[in-house]
């Protein structure tokens, strides 16, 4: 082993060291990022859905902010069950729009083995109370409400709920920073393995910046050559898509409002348009970077030509409609309303991770591509599903989702960079108080980036006779 490689193994074991002992010492789970149930057991003699409301910071009231469980047989006891997020303070539960006579034997919070009751004092003195013409407690909670909107409101922030979470998760943080280390220490040793690979490709882009550049400058004009309105056209058909999302949910399903967890209220063309302007170029980048050798087909052949750097020259490509739509949409923020902030400047940031994303995955994509042409449609589908998979169209704080699933969708390494893109303009919070995520995606990149090399390089002696 050379000195140059010997002293590469012993810096990659100190950072790892020294990262394993940070992730032990400071990663901790905050009760924003789990899900409780609110069981409510109760009798009442009318059969209609009911609602429980939640604040987890002082703001109003929301549709977005609630969950809702029918009461399905009069006159019997049952036990309706709400998932909420564990960091609730204020709780509300409307008892549905028709006149009711309810009683109410328990309101408990439940999470894995643990379990926290609403105190007899607690229950009895609600905070707030609307549209109840009788209210009496002995043994149980007894309430007469009118039609219309009744309800009743208590504070919980006092009850223990999250330390009841923190105390039942002890466990599972433990197991989670050990698959953490376990994960990152193979994201280091996979990239010293194949280190003279991993390096050879950015060695490559750099030495070429200058053709690389031409060719995408190149690949942009002629995109749209022949058409009357030319390069025109690569911006009509994303507005025309963000305008066409806005009318049917903000005009059509009336989605209005958008609440962030942090307590802030967007409108809703302004949180789509957050969503769209990153997933837009992630989707271009990808599909223009696996068609890339079938496109330059003529340019593989050349003995002397450095085909590593096509599908890059399509991500480039990409940048330049996805340049213009950053100024549109800050340009909407500030129209709107939210003044231009420092956190902005991150989204320079999470620009550079679509990026990074995009290339690893052009690598691999793209030789896949050319033994395997269907790869193409199959790419269409998955960005189609994507597009709801991934949290554009939707809340994903607002929807009450159990903390497996949860999980399930932060796997996407797409919603780290919309959310991050909504965070930096809406919430102005930076990518470093989302440690985790930011780790699970710089490591999730270089590993498509390794692998993604490591396909293109064995399989890049037989494109020019395939194609």
């Amino acid at each position: 082993m050379s000195a140059k490689k010997k002293a590469a193994s012993v810096i990659v074991i100190i950072l790892m060291a020294v990262l394993n002992y940070l992730i032990f010492i400071g990663y901790s789970e905050s009760a924003s990022e789990k899900t409780i149930d609110v069981q409510v057991t109760l009798t009442s003699d009318t059969v209609q859905t009911m609602q429980m409301f939640y604040l987890e910071s002082e703001t109003d009231f929301s549709e977005e902010q609630s969950a809702a469980a029918a009461y399905e047989e009069a006159n019997t006891e049952q036990t309706l069950v709400f998932s909420i997020p564990a960091d609730v303070s204020v709780i509300r539960f409307d008892l549905g729009e028709a006149a009711s006579v309810t009683e109410i034997q328990d309101i408990s919070f439940v999470y894995g083995d643990g379990v926290i009751s609403l105190s007899s004092d607690l229950l009895s003195e609600p905070e707030e109370m609307n549209g109840i013409t009788g209210f009496s407690y002995e043994n149980a909670l007894l309430v007469e409400a009118a039609d219309g909107d009744p309800y009743l409101a208590w504070d919980v922030s006092g009850c223990g709920i999250a330390q009841m979470v923190e105390e039942q998760d002890q466990v599972g943080v433990i197991v989670k920073k050990v698959i953490f280390c376990v994960g990152v220490d193979f994201v280091f040793i996979l990239a010293l393995v194949f280190s003279g690979m991993l390096w050879s490709l950015p060695k490559e882009l750099v030495e070429n910046r200058r053709l690389i550049f031409q060719l995408a400058k190149n690949d942009f004009k002629t995109r749209f050559a022949g058409s009357y309105l030319g390069i025109f056209w690569a911006f009509v058909q994303p507005i025309v898509t963000v305008v066409l999302y806005w009318f049917v949910f903000e005009k059509g399903l009336k989605a209005g409002g958008i609440n962030t967890r942090a307590g802030i209220t967007v409108p809703f063309v302004l949180w789509l348009i957050a969503g769209l302007v990153p997933w837009f170029f992630f989707q271009d980048s990808l599909n223009g970077g696996a068609n890339a050798l079938i496109e330059y087909n003529y340019l593989v052949k050349k003995v002397v030509f450095k085909i590593s750097i096509l599908p890059i020259i399509k991500i480039i490509s990409a940048i330049f409609v996805h340049v213009f739509f950053i100024a549109f949409m800050i340009v909407m923020f500030a129209i709107m309303g939210f003044g231009v902030s420092l956190s902005y400047v991150q989204i320079l940031y999470y620009s550079f991770c679509v990026f990074a994303l995009s290339l690893g995955l052009g690598y691999l994509t793209s030789s896949i591509a050319v033994f395997f042409r269907d790869l193409t449609q199959v790419i269409g589908i998955v960005l189609q599903v994507g597009t709801w998979l991934t949290p554009i169209m939707w809340n994903f704080d607002g929807i009450g989702l159990p903390s497996a699933l949860r999980i399930v969708f932060q796997l996407n390494p797409m919603f780290y960079v919309v959310e991050g893109y909504r965070s930096a303009l809406i919430e102005h919070t930076w990518f470093w108080q989302t440690p985790v995520m930011t780790c699970y995606f710089w490591g999730l990149v270089v590993v498509v980036f390794v692998v993604g090399t490591v396909i293109f390089r064995r399989l890049q002696v037989h494109f020019a006779d395939v194609l």
